[in-house]
């Protein structure tokens, strides 16, 4: 089987971000024959029109042919005030621009992870709009929701949930055939 390089992008930039926990979780979750790097999008500019006009910013090319060689994408993103926070939405407005934006066609599967009941999902739902208009193929299940999510990670950042380890495991397997499902259909090898 074909390794399948996937590519992580955290909502929260926070060290201790249980997102960016979350996210290390899906890591250690993939099947074999996947591997996941996740992306630092602290170095993406605002977005600003007067800039894509002299071409995109170094940080942002790296991060489009980053998500254009990629078999994959998994967002893990907070919920912040009932929507995408603004990194997340601002990478995501620069990776939009041009015909040639990698997200086309791209699978995608999206988890959250939140200290309230709801993990997260909220954001989900609007993150997968503008996802919609970016035409990525985002995986509709299973949706992952960690809530009360601080209680199931560590100090150490490792999960201590054995049914949060399962649904991040679980997800994992089907975003592994969620992938062969879009390139059957899209004609990618």
């Amino acid at each position: 089987m074909t390794r399948l390089d996937i590519v992580g992008l955290c909502g929260s930039l926070r060290a201790g971000s249980i997102n960016r926990m979350a996210l290390n979780l899906i890591g250690r979750s993939l099947p074999d024959g996947m591997t996941l790097e996740v992306a630092d999008l602290r170095a993406v500019p605002f977005f600003d029109a007067d800039l894509l006009a002299d071409g995109f910013p170094p940080p942002v090319l790296a991060l489009r042919e980053r998500i254009r060689r990629a078999a994959g994408v998994v967002i893990a993103t907070p919920e912040y005030n009932f929507s995408v926070p603004g990194v997340l939405k601002n990478a995501l407005d620069w990776i939009s621009r041009g015909d040639d934006q990698p997200f086309a066609a791209k699978p995608v599967a999206i988890l959250s992870a939140s200290p309230g009941a709801l993990g997260g999902a909220r954001v989900q739902y609007d993150l997968r709009k503008v996802l919609l208009f970016m035409n990525a193929h985002v995986m509709a299940k299973p949706e992952v929701f960690i809530g009360a999510a601080a209680a199931k990670f560590g100090a150490d950042g490792s999960c201590t949930d054995e049914t949060t380890r399962k649904i991040a495991s679980d997800q994992m397997a089907a975003f592994e055939r969620w992938i062969g499902g879009v390139r059957r259909m899209t004609g990618v090898a």
